[in-house]
Formats: structure tokens, C-alpha cells, sequence
């Protein structure tokens, strides 16, 4: 009798250390009594294919993709989801079994996912978007927001014509601010995201005005160390419903470790408290 291979995971990029990833899946595992195992893999640039195209026959069954190999994953996959080749970059690979390579991005999942969750009662259909930051995590955000019915997204980002690049490219729905007039978006949003690392442990602050934030808007931002920035500090105190990052990297991770495990993990309070530890 041939026994049944453990599956193995992990997740890619460089550096990796700082990962929180590892953390969740190996909760995720012994919550549910799988054996497999998840580990963190440090690989270089020049070496990202030739790894990538080994892992499958060491048993791996896919990878989570972090900085910098976002966008070079998706060379190297023979599939890239729609939704994948929208935003720019991939940050789930499925090794199928007919040895094919398969490319996804789930930020936009794991971002409206989070904000589902920690906001039940956001509509998004109710104003505009207010966004700040054009990078790949931008790309996800807006991609996502259209997706689900947000009628504007008002973008700035401090380097204007990287937001106008992403203008151009999602069209017409999307209103790029001047990064001196960013606080300005408040106040029309019932929406607003911080996609950028401002406020960030060892990043500046995010300097934006925050005065124009309106009661009972939806105020997320993609940081979570720390947990409470400045600006969900702040829009609490404006009576905003906020929503921390730490959310978005554990339901991004959710498709993958159903995809790869077999079983749909739960997103709760021991969840968050794991990663946390």
C-alpha cells in the first residue's frame, strides 16, 4: 500500500523572516488536524524559476508570493487568473496535478473580505472611495472596490502620475486629488483606505489632514504594525467605523490553504490571536 504524500506549502520572497504567514497556516493546520506543513523560503531573484519550477516534484502543492517576486511569478506560470493579470501581480501559486502552474492574486478577496467583517454594515454602493497610495497593493484595492459596486474612487498618491497611470488603465470611475489636497477626499468619501506604508513601524507618519473624515464612514488602512495607526486612531475619535489590516493577510490566505489542504479555514478570534502571539 503506496502512502498518501504529505502536502507541503510555504510562501516565497526576499527577505522572508518578517512573514506572519507561516504563523497562520501552521495554526490553520493544527486546528483542523491536517498534516501538512507550511514554510517560509528565502529565494533570490536570479533564482526564483528554477525554484519555483522544483518545488513540485519535492511535494509541494503551492506557495504564497511576497515582495519582490509579485509580478515575476506570473512569467513564469503557465495560468494567470483574470483577476491576476488586473492587478499586476500574483501572490498564490497552485501546482496542479496535470503539472501545470497556476498564478492568482486574493488581496482583492482578502481586502473585501476584511472589511466585511470588520465593518458588516458597509455598503459600498452608498459613495465614492477615498484611496491613498497608487503601488501593487493600490491596484488589488481599486480593482476590488469597482468589483463591488463603488460608484468613484478618489486616488492620490505623493508621485501624481503613478496615480494617473492607474487612472488611465481603470478609467473613468476613477478621480485622481493633488497629494495637497488628499484630506480633501474625506469628505465627500464613505470609504477610505490608506494602501500606502505611512504610518508603518520604522515608515514616516501619514501627514494627510484627517479633519475631513466624516461620521460613520468606513476607514480602513492595509497597515497593521501597528494594529491601531494613527489614522484608524483618529477616525475613531470622528466616529468612523475602522478597520485594522492584520484582517486582509489572514482572509488573502484563506483560497490558498482551502485550495492546497482541502478544507476552508474560519477567520476568528484564535485566528488573529495566533498570528499575533
Amino acid at each position: 500500500m503506496t502512502a498518501k504524500p504529505i502536502p507541503l506549502a510555504g510562501v516565497i520572497g526576499n527577505p522572508i523572516s518578517h512573514s506572519k504567514s507561516p504563523r497562520l497556516f501552521r495554526h490553520w493546520l493544527r486546528t483542523y488536524d491536517i498534516a501538512g506543513h507550511y514554510v517560509p523560503l528565502h529565494v533570490a531573484e536570479r533564482d526564483l524559476a528554477d525554484v519555483i519550477r522544483t518545488l513540485p516534484r519535492m511535494g509541494f502543492v503551492g506557495i504564497n508570493v511576497t515582495i519582490p517576486h509579485k509580478v515575476a511569478v506570473m512569467e513564469i506560470a503557465d495560468l494567470v487568473t483574470d483577476r491576476a493579470t488586473l492587478i499586476g501581480a500574483a501572490n498564490t501559486v497552485i501546482f496542479r496535478k496535470d503539472g501545470k502552474i497556476h498564478a492568482d492574486n486574493t488581496d482583492g478577496y482578502g481586502f473585501i473580505a476584511n472589511l466585511r467583517a470588520g465593518a458588516p454594515g458597509w455598503r459600498p454602493d452608498v459613495g465614492p472611495a477615498a484611496v491613498l497610495g497608487a503601488g501593487g497593493a493600490a491596484r488589488a484595492v481599486i480593482a476590488s472596490l469597482l468589483d463591488v459596486g463603488v460608484p468613484q474612487i478618489l486616488l492620490s498618491n505623493r508621485t501624481r502620475p503613478k496615480a494617473e497611470a492607474l487612472q488611465a488603465e481603470f478609467g473613468r470611475r476613477i478621480k485622481v486629488v493633488d497629494w495637497v489636497q488628499a484630506g480633501n477626499m474625506f469628505e465627500d468619501s464613505a470609504t477610505v483606505v490608506n494602501t500606502t506604508s505611512l504610518g508603518m513601524e520604522g515608515q514616516p507618519e501619514l501627514r494627510v489632514p484627517l479633519d475631513g473624515l466624516q461620521r460613520g464612514a468606513v476607514v480602513t488602512d492595509l497597515v497593521y504594525a501597528p494594529l491601531r495607526t494613527r489614522l484608524l486612531q483618529v477616525a475613531d475619535e470622528a466616529g468612523c467605523v475602522t478597520v485594522d489590516g492584520l484582517g486582509m493577510l489572514l482572509h488573502q490566505a484563506v483560497p490558498g490553504f482551502e485550495r492546497w489542504f482541502g478544507v476552508r479555514p474560519e477567520v476568528d478570534v484564535d485566528t488573529r490571536a495566533a498570528v499575533l502571539a
